[in-house]
């Protein structure tokens, strides 16, 4: 019986000790709300992050790879025909990893690997 009153006489203390009497200024608070709501509508109207799938990455190296091939094939090919089918053939290569990866993610739908882009310093 000491015990339950003990119980109830600490509750109270706690009770006491969790209430406060101060309340915030209403015109501050009327600013700060209006401060977040403005932030909050620059924010719906501009998404904080963008999404790139990781299926251009190997299409970036491609490009990349056959690019410096066709450098190098004009560098060292002494025959100029022999150099610029080279050439060619590299740039077309390069070209058609471009549209085959475009092609591939835009109708296969496969953008479950994404990295996300920060604007603006928010990661939403």
């Amino acid at each position: 019986m000491g015990d339950k009153r003990l119980d109830l006489e600490l509750e109270e203390m706690i009770r006491t000790c969790v209430k406060t009497e101060d309340v915030p200024n209403p015109e501050l608070n009327r600013k700060l709300k209006a401060t977040l709501y403005q932030r909050e509508a620059v924010l719906r109207g501009h998404p904080a992050v963008r999404q790139v799938s990781l299926w251009y990455l190997p299409m970036i190296l491609n490009l990349i790879t056959f690019s410096l091939l066709a450098v190098l094939a004009l560098l060292v090919i002494e025959n100029k025909y022999l150099s610029y089918l080279a050439v060619g053939s590299c740039l077309y290569i390069g070209v058609a990893g471009i549209l085959l990866t475009i092609v591939g993610v835009k109708r296969a739908n496969i953008k479950d690997i994404t990295i996300c882009i920060e604007k603006r310093g928010a990661l939403i």
